[in-house]
């Protein structure tokens, strides 16, 4: 047992000093994950079972130390838990994160979001930052703690139990919460008991706010490869015709298609919508649904062809999740 325990604090006192390096790991499990996704997803499944695995083991840490202190006489010290719990945050944050980058629309408001975590994963690596500013801040950390698993499981929810976007999110939002709350249990001994309910309610305002907000939130697992409008559609190659950015009233009248290409994960079905927004203002919905598991992407178009008397203008195709999340945008402009 001495020895066992001797290489088990080898191992942690080498990921102490290249702490950087286990960032650099996950960051490259994410990708690898990535690539996998769409050529054999079962690598990228196996990344996250590893992720499952070490935040139930994280959420389960005090009763385990307590189980082997007692079975086995081993303890594990405060500041060895403390650094575990760095080390998976800095493994969920850099996986999740190429996911949500390669999601990114750059141009929208989700950028807040994207930016937001890649904040976060940097945070996790710089040790003064994490152990004195946020570890020694519970609030700050429940928080901190909620989000990154929140981000891991809009990622691994997907891939393991093949959700849509809207399911991903919610029971991401739900799992995050409850396994939250053993962080709050170091409070329990100290006094003020007026600070529990008030972490609680913090949980439940972020994870409420983020549900309102979810058309901030990138879909990590469906990436748009392409998008087109022509009014002109190949249905045997699927393929749309000559591109435009700018139509007249006239053109406009024969009709416009919107031509999409969303990949996704195999096994997965998702149903996606073309927004059509004429000066800011939503003006129809159309509903697709979609497959996972093609190389180029799923392809598929909408065609409008009743449009408004007042047509002239802006117009845009959003197209969005079931949930509102944002995959990629196109504009063109109608002239007299």
């Amino acid at each position: 047992m001495n020895r066992i325990s001797s290489v088990f604090v080898w191992i942690i006192e080498l990921t102490k000093k290249y702490s950087g390096l286990m960032a650099l790991f996950g960051f490259c499990t994410g990708l690898f994950s990535l690539w996998q996704m769409e050529q054999r997803e079962q690598f990228a499944q196996f990344f996250a079972i590893l992720m499952v695995i070490s935040w139930l083991w994280l959420t389960g840490e005090y009763w385990l130390r307590k189980g082997l202190l007692k079975k086995f006489g081993v303890s594990l010290s405060k500041d060895l838990t403390c650094f575990v719990t760095q080390l998976l945050h800095q493994e969920s944050l850099f996986f999740a994160l190429p996911f949500f980058l390669a999601a990114t629309d750059w141009d929208q408001p989700q950028a807040l979001f994207t930016s937001l975590l890649l904040f976060c994963a940097v945070v996790a690596v710089i040790d003064p930052v994490y152990n004195k500013l946020l570890m020694r801040r519970r609030a700050l950390f429940l928080v901190y703690h909620c989000f990154s698993l929140f981000a891991v499981l809009m990622v691994i929810l997907p891939l393991l139990f093949f959700m849509t976007t809207t399911q991903s999110l919610g029971l991401a939002l739900l799992i995050s919460a409850v396994l939250s709350l053993p962080s709050i249990r170091p409070l329990l001994t100290q006094p003020g008991r007026w600070r529990v309910p008030v972490l609680m309610l913090l949980l439940v305002a972020m994870t409420t706010g983020i549900w309102f907000g979810r058309s901030l939130i990138p879909a990590p697992v469906l990436r748009l490869n392409d998008i087109q409008l022509s009014q002109q559609l190949d249905y045997e190659q699927r393929l749309p015709g000559s591109a435009f950015t700018e139509l007249t009233l006239a053109q406009l009248q024969t009709g416009v298609y919107a031509y999409t290409s969303v990949r996704a994960p195999r096994g997965l079905k998702e149903q996606i919508y073309h927004e059509w927004v004429h000066n800011g203002e939503s003006v129809e919905r159309i509903r697709l649904d979609i497959s996972g598991g093609r190389e180029q992407g799923y392809r598929a178009w909408t065609r409008k062809q009743h449009f408004p008397k007042n047509a002239v203008g802006e117009w845009k195709i959003r197209v969005v999740t079931d949930s509102g999340q944002l995959l990629g945008a196109i504009s063109f402009t109608v002239a007299p």
